[in-house]
Formats: structure tokens, C-alpha cells, sequence
């Protein structure tokens, strides 16, 4: 029984990664559109005064094995760094696990709605800002050229999924354990954002659409309460809501059975007969 439902959970995480990569091509936009949207994007953060990507870029680009760092993270610790949480959880955290599970699905669902709705071509085609594309010039690349590449929909920057699931990444850790260093798991999506300006693939509008998201998956679709202690309650078979958190039981302590419904009707010396 157990090793069906951790088959099924595993196809179900790879139908996951499979929308994120699919859908992305799916919802390919226009080419003009996606650079009409990056230019109204550029301008309109520096209509609110938002530190310009291209000048973050510039102070790393003279530092070569910095930019590898960083071209490195973006394309290799995005994914793993999602399934290890995954794993970690569905072991040790199985009622956070549900919500994470959920959770990414609807982020990664409703971003690609944004993505057919509204496409956008990252900082490094935009002219204007005067990027560079750090993965083509110093390596990894995880991008072909955009007229070939058929794997991945270059145009779908907004929201950033690499920030957006580094953030429920961080958050569900942040839930699931109990150190007062807990809180650093926000510097893995602190890192990320900081890779995927760097790198030139993302606008930090990218990255704030993301979290907006995030928070509204978190408020609407998945919402937050009270952990559920289900390591500590083995037995009980369903959690209230969603799956991840339950009300108190007020009438039972944790530790004790539930006690029969003629034992409940007449409790030792309360006087009551079995008939």
C-alpha cells in the first residue's frame, strides 16, 4: 500500500515538472508582443525607481567565475533543490507535504495562465537595457537560440516560477521544522532572485508578480493556519480543509483512546447502567 501511493505521488510531482516544462511551450506568445511587454516593463521600473538590473549585472561581469556561479544555479539547483523538499517532506512532514504538493500545483497552474495571457522576453533580449545573456557567453546555458528552441518558451519572464517556487519552497520548510534557524531557508529564494536578475532572465517585476502570487495561493487556494502535528496523532485518517491542518479536540487528550459510545453514555461511577 505504501509503496502505490509513493509511486503516485511520484508521477503525480512528474506530471508536475512536466506542466512546468509543456505548458511553458503550450502558451508560447508572440515574439512582438513579448518585446513590446519588456520594453513597457523596463520603462515602468524606471518610473518607480527600481534598481536597474543591468547595473546589478555589471558589477559581477568582471568576475568571471562569480557569473558561472550564478549561470550554474539557475540551471541546476532550481529543480533539485523543489524535488529534495518534495522528498524531505513527503518522509518526514506527510500533512505539509499535501499542502506544498497543492500548493505548487496551483502556483505553477495560474502562472501559466499569466504567461499565455501576458508574454514577456527576459532583460537579456531587450535591447534597451543592456544586458547580456550570461548563460550563451560564459556557460551553463540552459537556452537555445529562441527561433529553435522547442523545449521551453523563452517569453513567459512574468511571474519568475524560480522565485515562486523557491519562495513556497522556503515557506513549507519554514512550517515543517522546529530549529530557531529556520528562518535562513529564505535565503534560498533571496539567492534565486538574485540569479535570475544577475543572469539576465528575469526583471525584479518578475520576481514581485511571483510573490504576489505566492501570497495569494497561500491566502485563497491553500491557506495557512495551525500545522497539523499528524507524527504526533499516527491514526487519525483525514485532516480538516485541505488536508494539512485540523481543529483541536478539545473533549480528548491526544494521548488517549477514544473511548466506546456505551463507555461515553456511562462513564466508571457515573452511576448509569449498560441496558
Amino acid at each position: 500500500m505504501r509503496g502505490k501511493r509513493a509511486a503516485r505521488e511520484i508521477l503525480f510531482v512528474a506530471a508536475l515538472f512536466l506542466a512546468y516544462k509543456l505548458g511553458r511551450v503550450l502558451v508560447e506568445g508572440h515574439v512582438g508582443a513579448a518585446l513590446t511587454n519588456a520594453q513597457d516593463v523596463w520603462n515602468f521600473e524606471r518610473l518607480v525607481h527600481l534598481p536597474s538590473e543591468a547595473g546589478l549585472q555589471a558589477t559581477l561581469l568582471g568576475h568571471t567565475w562569480w557569473v558561472r556561479v550564478a549561470n550554474c544555479f539557475y540551471a541546476y539547483v532550481h529543480f533539485p533543490a523543489t524535488a529534495a523538499a518534495l522528498i524531505w517532506l513527503y518522509r518526514k512532514r506527510p500533512e505539509i507535504y499535501l499542502w506544498f504538493r497543492r500548493t505548487l500545483a496551483s502556483l505553477t497552474a495560474l502562472a501559466l495562465i499569466i504567461h499565455a495571457l501576458f508574454p514577456l522576453a527576459p532583460p537579456r533580449m531587450l535591447t534597451a537595457a543592456g544586458m547580456v545573456d550570461t548563460g550563451h557567453l560564459y556557460g551553463p546555458s540552459v537556452y537555445g537560440s529562441p527561433s529553435t528552441d522547442t523545449l521551453s518558451n523563452q517569453y513567459a519572464a512574468m511571474p519568475s516560477l524560480h522565485v515562486g517556487w523557491a519562495l513556497a519552497v522556503a515557506v513549507a520548510l519554514i512550517v515543517a521544522t522546529r530549529s530557531r534557524w529556520r528562518w535562513l531557508w529564505l535565503a534560498h529564494p533571496a539567492l534565486t532572485l538574485l540569479v535570475v536578475v544577475v543572469t539576465g532572465n528575469h526583471y525584479w517585476l518578475d520576481a514581485i508578480a511571483a510573490a504576489v502570487l505566492v501570497a495569494l495561493v497561500l491566502a485563497v487556494v491553500t491557506p495557512l493556519s495551525r500545522p497539523v502535528r499528524a507524527y504526533d496523532i499516527p491514526s487519525v485518517p483525514s485532516f480538516a480543509g485541505l488536508g494539512v491542518f485540523r481543529p483541536e479536540l478539545p473533549e480528548q487528550r491526544r494521548d488517549e483512546p477514544a473511548l466506546p459510545a456505551y463507555a461515553r453514555k456511562n462513564p466508571p461511577g457515573g452511576g448509569g447502567s449498560l441496558g
